[in-house]
């Protein structure tokens, strides 16, 4: 049966497009269907979101044109700090470190505004051939057939192609539609987040401050400023975003014990509710499912977007490997290489966190005390101390090519 694409990508947030220029550098033709305008997420205001990108991230970007137009504008992240705390007070002084320099790779990772982010993914589809861009219209409906997949778009268009890969987020339709149930749970924490101008520099120094509500990260930004995603109850969320301005940062410097010196508000206020989503499967006849599509992860390690591009990588090494065999991409035992490749990997990682953030988020004396001793424990021995530094950094696991560095 003959296809308007090789491949119908249903997501333009960040996944979805890093995957359609993946693929249509490798040779397929691809639709990238957002329902979002275009320009919904590239205006020059900053609204406080951006992401840690790690060394397996970096890569993948590189390999798809997109480095240069961001190096630039991201700030190496050469050192780690993960810290337990309590409101009013200083750190711990019982810390986990790492360094840049423990690695040969260079800086751990990248921090990159989402603004910016997107804005090179936008300007680099719009020179991609073999790549078709729908801004402004979603998928309403879709329909499997022997030989392709059809979505209906909420324009009334219809679009066929071999594989729909679902790169919608955590209430995929796309999932939905082929009959893929979700396992969750949500951790009665809602993240609170904005960026920080500041008066200490940050020297590049991502930290994570453990709290009894929740973790508190902070993440170095060009010049002297700060992303904050900061973790705390429900209730507590609630209040505190509804505090103004002064209240809010007088509170958040108090949180901070005062690591950043003066602060100041350098974007908008958001908060995000916090929980777990994993996918029953990653494949269905002629569907993929990629990212938070296939697992919402809570952010104590920045590790979301790092997972959905090590998706992207291995999804577009397996469909473009296909392609040269002359295989049906769309063929369900296809679709399982990528769901066998990655399903362990990003299950095993996201309840990991999970694990996590319940040991951090209490008060418990006795919880306390072992957080201290085993981060103590574990700054003492350099040889695992590197190897967590090399999981950070993406660098761990069966690597896609273009994860690796290495051309699809």
């Amino acid at each position: 049966m003959g296809t308007d694409h090789d491949v119908l990508i249903a997501g333009g947030g960040l996944n979805g497009p890093a995957l359609g220029l993946a693929l249509a550098g490798a040779g397929l033709s691809v639709a990238v269907i957002d329902a979002r305008p275009a320009t919904a997420r590239a205006q020059p205001d900053f609204d406080g979101r951006a992401y840690a990108l790690n060394i397996g991230s970096k890569r993948l970007l590189e390999g798809i044109g997109l480095w240069p137009a961001l190096a630039p504008l991201a700030e190496p992240i050469l050192r780690i700090l993960a810290e337990d705390g309590r409101p009013g007070e200083a750190p711990s002084h019982l810390r986990l470190e790492f360094d840049a320099a423990e690695i040969e790779e260079g800086p751990m990772g990248f921090m990159v505004e989402d603004r910016d982010l997107y804005r090179a993914f936008l300007e680099a589809m719009g020179r991609a051939g073999r790549l078709h861009h729908l801004p402004g219209t979603g998928i309403v409906d879709q329909a499997v057939g022997p030989g392709s997949v059809e979505v209906t778009l909420a324009d009334g268009r219809r679009l066929t192609g071999r594989v729909l890969a679902g790169c919608d987020g955590r209430a995929s339709g796309t999932a939905r539609r082929a009959g893929i149930g979700r396992t969750g749970w949500g951790y009665g924490q809602t993240a609170l987040v904005t960026a920080l101008s500041h008066e200490v520099p940050h020297g590049g120094t991502a930290r994570q401050i453990f709290l009894p509500g929740g973790p508190l990260a902070i993440l170095p930004l060009r010049g002297n400023r700060s992303a904050i995603v900061w973790s705390e109850a429900d209730a507590a969320a609630m209040a505190i975003a509804a505090l103004d301005d002064g209240a809010f940062l007088a509170l958040l410097g108090e949180r901070l014990g005062g690591v950043l010196g003066q602060i100041g508000l350098s974007g908008g206020r958001f908060t995000h509710p916090l929980g777990l989503s994993l996918a029953d499967r990653y494949a269905a006849p002629r569907v993929a499912l990629v990212g938070d599509a296939a697992h919402g992860v809570h952010p104590v390690a920045g590790q979301g977007l790092n997972l959905g591009l090590r998706d992207v990588g291995a999804l577009a090494q397996v469909l473009t490997d296909a392609h040269r065999r002359g295989e049906d991409i769309g063929a369900i035992d296809v679709l399982r290489r990528y769901e066998r490749w990655r399903r362990f990997d990003a299950t095993a990682l996201a309840l990991g966190m999970d694990a996590v953030t319940r040991l951090f988020s209490n008060d418990s004396t006795l919880l306390r005390a072992a957080r201290d001793l085993g981060m103590g424990a574990v700054g003492r021995m350099p040889g695992l101390r590197r190897a967590f530094i090399r999981q950070a950094a993406g660098l761990t696991g069966e690597l896609p090519r273009l994860n690796a560095g290495q051309p699809l």
